[in-house]
C-alpha cells in the first residue's frame, strides 16, 4: 500500500530531523583550529555547493510537470545567476567565506574529496540522475536545501529555523570574519522561504503515490551518505566524538 499524503510528509519530516551532525555544535562553538578550518569549507564547496544549481537542473529537465518545472528553474535561475535575490551566483556568494578569512582559494578550484566525501558526491549524482525527477527534486530541493527544522516550515507552532543576528555567526564570533563577507547567508535569507515553500509544494502535490516510497527510500540512502561524510570532515578538522 502506498503511503498515503499524510505518510509521505511525515517520513520526510523523520528523515530531515536526522540531519544532525554531533560536530555542528563544536563547529559553531569555534572549536575547529584555523589552519584546519579550510577542509570544511572545500569539501562542503566540492560535494554540492559548486555544482548545487546543475543538481536542482536535473530535476527540471526531467520533470513533465509545467509547473514543477517553474518551481524548479527559479531555483536554479536564482543560484546560478543571484537575478532574482542575491545580484551574483551562489556558488561565488560562498568563497567570500574563504576569501574574507585569507584562504588560498586556488586549493577551491581543485578539491581533493575526502573518501566520504567522494562517496557522498556519487549519491547525489547518482539519485539526481537516474531516478526520476521525484527523486532528484527531493534530495535537490528538500535534502540539500533543507535543515532539521523543516517541521517549522509546514507548522507555525514547530520550532523554525533559527537566524541570530549575522554579527552572531559563529565565523565572525570566533574566526574574525567581516560580517560583509557572509553574503550568502544574506542570500538564503531572502529566498529560503519561497525555496522552502516550494520544496514542499512539489512533493506533497505532486508526486504520486506510486513514488512516494522511492522518494523515501532515496532521501533515508542520501542522510546515511551525508552523515558519514560529515564525519569524516569533522575528523579532517581535529575533532573527535
Amino acid at each position: 500500500m502506498p503511503l498515503d499524503r499524510d505518510e509521505f510528509r511525515e517520513a520526510l519530516l523523520s528523515v530531515m530531523e536526522q540531519k544532525d551532525h554531533w560536530a555542528w555544535p563544536r563547529f559553531t562553538a569555534g572549536e575547529v583550529p584555523r589552519d584546519l578550518l579550510h577542509h570544511h569549507l572545500e569539501q562542503e564547496f566540492a560535494s554540492y555547493v559548486r555544482d548545487f544549481p546543475v543538481l536542482v537542473a536535473r530535476a527540471y529537465v526531467a520533470c513533465p510537470i509545467a509547473e514543477v518545472r517553474r518551481l524548479l528553474v527559479e531555483n536554479v535561475y536564482e543560484e546560478e545567476t543571484g537575478g532574482l535575490a542575491a545580484g551574483r551566483p551562489h556558488p561565488d556568494l560562498f568563497l567570500e567565506v574563504p576569501r574574507g578569512l585569507q584562504m588560498d582559494l586556488a586549493r577551491f578550484e581543485h578539491v581533493t574529496l575526502l573518501p566520504e566525501t567522494a562517496a557522498y558526491r556519487a549519491v547525489l549524482d547518482e539519485l539526481t540522475e537516474q531516478h526520476g525527477w521525484e527523486v532528484a527534486a527531493a534530495v535537490s530541493t528538500l535534502f540539500l536545501e533543507g535543515t532539521r527544522f523543516e517541521r517549522g516550515e509546514l507548522d507555525p507552532k514547530a520550532e523554525r529555523r533559527p537566524e541570530p543576528p549575522l554579527d552572531r555567526h559563529p565565523l565572525v564570533v570566533h574566526y574574525g570574519l567581516d560580517v560583509e563577507r557572509l553574503a550568502l547567508t544574506k542570500a538564503h535569507r531572502r529566498v529560503e522561504g519561497a525555496h522552502r515553500a516550494a520544496a514542499w509544494t512539489m512533493l506533497l502535490d505532486h508526486i504520486v503515490p506510486s513514488r512516494r516510497d522511492d522518494v523515501v527510500a532515496a532521501m533515508r540512502r542520501v542522510l546515511e551518505a551525508w552523515l558519514r561524510y560529515r564525519d569524516a570532515v569533522a575528523v579532517a578538522c581535529g575533532l573527535a566524538r
